[in-house]
């Protein structure tokens, strides 16, 4: 669900893990990384133990994860949100927010992921090459970065620092 002709992240409306809409809206004035996980990638481990990293160091600042799982690379998110959801808390302790599982590409995208990819094109035109994509989303709402699944999460805290206005 989204308005017709969207202008920033915050015109989305997504579904949480338990299947409950979340306007994005509520992360206004908030420095975004979103990333598509997977629970069974040769990715996940590095991933969100960095991305808990960050997200321990910034959250208090005003940086949100967003962490949608997708089952489209590899079949490696093969797992109900319930699953997933206890997966990411027990395994990694992970506190940012975990969204429905959903599609990144094709034509049963994500909305969200339509938008996001319209931002920053990768190699590949717009697809969404593997698990672990990340975008960076500025407080107004907008795609400032987007980094390729190898891409180290700790890497991009650079471009955090600056976005938050850290000096």
């Amino acid at each position: 669900m989204t308005t017709k002709d969207p202008k920033s992240v915050y015109d989305f409306v997504v579904k949480d893990a338990k299947g409950d809409d979340v306007d994005l809206s509520f992360y206004k004035g908030k420095v975004l990384l979103i990333v598509n996980v997977a629970s069974q990638c040769g990715l996940t481990n590095s991933n969100y133990t960095e991305l808990n990293q960050l997200y321990d160091k910034y959250k208090d600042q005003g940086l949100e994860i967003l962490a949608f799982p997708c089952n489209q690379f590899g079949k490696q998110e093969p797992e109900s949100n319930d699953k997933i959801v206890d997966f990411v808390c027990s395994r990694f302790k992970s506190e940012f927010p975990i969204f429905d599982k959903i599609e990144v590409n094709g034509d049963n995208s994500a909305p969200l992921y339509k938008f996001l990819k319209l931002g920053k094109w990768g190699i590949f035109g717009d697809d969404i090459q593997w698990n672990f994509s990340k975008f960076v989303v500025d407080k107004n709402g907008q795609v400032v970065g987007r980094y390729y699944p190898t891409t180290s999460p700790l890497s991009l805290e650079r471009d955090i620092h600056q976005l938050l206005g850290i000096s």
